[in-house]
């Protein structure tokens, strides 16, 4: 594997590395108002800025999702976003 090659997958790594943060932060988020429902996505985008707050990656983070707009892709704090609400309804079941 050559550099340029390594660097791309070290840097999906640690962009996945904080939608995780930021997913596990709205799911928090989420419990503690009760669990009430309607309010994801407000949820997730507190989540994204309190973690980006805080984070060295933060401007990579930022880069990855503007290129993937860019290339016409869908938001990824959408998609995202659904994972978050499902995780929601799952830990609601358990």
């Amino acid at each position: 594997m050559d550099n340029d090659t390594r660097r791309k997958k070290q840097q999906e790594l640690m962009t996945e590395l904080i939608e995780r943060k930021i997913r596990l932060h709205a799911q928090h988020l989420y419990d503690v108002r009760g669990q009430a429902e309607g309010l994801a996505l407000q949820d997730w985008y507190e989540a994204e800025s309190q973690v980006l707050e805080n984070s060295i990656l933060a401007p990579l983070y930022r880069k990855s999702r503007k290129a993937g707009s860019e290339d016409g892709l869908e938001d990824s704090s959408g998609a995202q976003f659904a994972a978050t609400d499902s995780s929601a309804s799952e830990a609601g079941a358990s």
